[in-house]
C-alpha cells in the first residue's frame, strides 16, 4: 500500500509539465486475469474481450481518459494512475487522485464501477504484455 505522502508526490508531479524531457509512450496489452483476454478500446466502448495482438489494445492512460474519467483527451489530473505491482505478479492500476479506485473488469469483460474495486479482487488485476 503506498504512502500518502507517495500518493501527494504522483498528484504534485502529475499537475507540472516538463518542457525539457522526451516524454517516452509506452502501449503494451492489458491481460485481464477475470475475463481471460485483453483490454480493447473501440470507440467510447471499453471492454475485456479483445484476442492477443489487438490493435485497439491501449495503454492504462488512454483507458482511464475513456474509462473512469470525463475528459477523452487523456490531460486531466484524473488520468493519472498508479501502477501497483502485487505479491501475486499481477498489475492493478490505482487511481492516483481517488485513492481506492482501481481499474477493474467483469468475467464478461465489462468494466467495473473504480468505487467499487479493490485491490485484492481479481477484478483489479492484470499483466502486461
Amino acid at each position: 500500500q503506498p504512502s500518502p505522502n507517495f500518493n501527494q508526490y504522483v498528484r504534485d508531479q502529475g499537475a507540472m509539465t516538463d518542457q525539457l524531457s522526451r516524454r517516452q509512450i509506452r502501449e503494451y496489452q492489458l491481460y485481464s486475469r477475470t475475463s481471460g483476454k485483453h483490454v480493447q478500446v473501440t470507440g467510447k466502448r471499453i471492454t475485456a474481450t479483445a484476442e492477443d495482438g489487438n490493435k485497439f489494445a491501449l495503454s492504462p492512460r488512454a483507458l482511464s481518459a475513456l474509462f473512469l474519467l470525463p475528459q477523452p483527451n487523456g490531460k486531466s489530473k484524473d488520468c493519472i494512475f498508479t501502477e501497483i505491482v502485487l505479491e501475486n505478479n499481477y498489475t492493478a492500476f490505482q487511481n492516483a487522485r481517488y485513492e481506492g479506485w482501481y481499474m477493474a473488469f467483469t468475467r464478461k469483460g465489462r468494466p467495473r464501477k473504480a468505487s467499487r474495486s479493490r485491490q485484492n479482487q481479481r477484478e483489479a488485476h492484470f499483466i502486461k504484455r
